[in-house]
């Protein structure tokens, strides 16, 4: 039986593996790598990186592979996702046929955490319930982005006695535009719109990180309304810079009294 591992492997830094996806790395035959193409090669070397920290060369072997890409012009943002998805399965199942013998393991190298705002795991249930290509697979946790923000920035997730939410740019942006912005603090991933200037409270902080536990790693804190502009402008040098970004934040009121 064919095995595939889905290896959390943190935001970036080679340190950020735990032990049980160091292992689970080591066991595997052969390793599929996500290239991004012209746009992002470094997150293709960082997983590279990765594998040449953690690995004996002589004992795996390498499979490089291109995404589908979303349809981000459609009006229809889960038709769009759906037929995503559709394209990784063709193709996540045609990666395992071809390229993993029977009784060898193999893994893929999610970005963080594969359970938080990551397809694959939905691609991997899809795909395990087909005939065509048995294999059974195992997901092995990583460090997310929403713990090294709140570690670079020396803070509690959560307030006393206080709930936490995470959602989305595009979840935030239409909960402010229907006038019932989120209550309590909030972690926000994926807002490429930068949907946290247009909250109107003047006392909402923002901790805000980018490429974090990266080299180049940037980091802002203050109230919404003082540093909006100024994490705008970084946000859009940086991706300038190095053709990608990968950045999160967590939105906080201060408590009444």
């Amino acid at each position: 039986m064919r095995h595939v591992a889905i290896i959390g492997i943190g935001t970036g830094n080679p340190d950020h593996l735990t032990l049980q996806a160091v292992n689970a790395l080591r066991s595997a035959t052969v390793i599929f790598l996500t290239d991004k193409g012209d746009a992002a090669p470094e997150l293709l070397q960082i997983r590279k990186d990765i594998c040449e920290r953690h690995l004996t060369p002589s004992f795996y072997r390498i499979v490089e592979f291109r995404d589908p890409e979303r349809d981000r012009a459609s009006d229809n943002y889960l038709s769009a996702v759906e037929a995503w998805h559709k394209g990784r399965c063709a193709l996540y199942e045609r990666l395992i046929r071809e390229h993993l013998g029977e009784n060898e393991r193999g893994a893929f190298l999610a970005w963080g955490d594969p359970s938080i705002y990551d397809s694959i795991l939905r691609i991997m249930q899809a795909l395990s319930k087909r005939d065509s290509v048995p294999f059974e697979y195992e997901v092995i946790p990583g460090l997310n982005s929403l713990q090294m923000l709140t570690a670079r920035h020396r803070i509690p997730m959560n307030q006393i006695g206080e709930p936490i939410s995470i959602t989305t740019g595009r979840r935030l942006a239409e909960s402010i535009a229907s006038g019932n912005p989120p209550d309590g603090d909030v972690l926000v991933m994926l807002d490429g719109d930068c949907a946290f200037s247009r909250i109107a409270d003047r006392d909402t902080q923002i901790y805000w990180g980018a490429y974090l536990g990266m080299t180049g790693e940037i980091l802002v804190s203050g109230k919404v309304c003082d540093v909006a502009e100024r994490i705008r402008q970084l946000r859009s040098e940086a991706r300038a810079k190095r053709g990608w970004i990968m950045d999160t934040y967590l939105l906080r009121k201060p408590r009444a009294g």
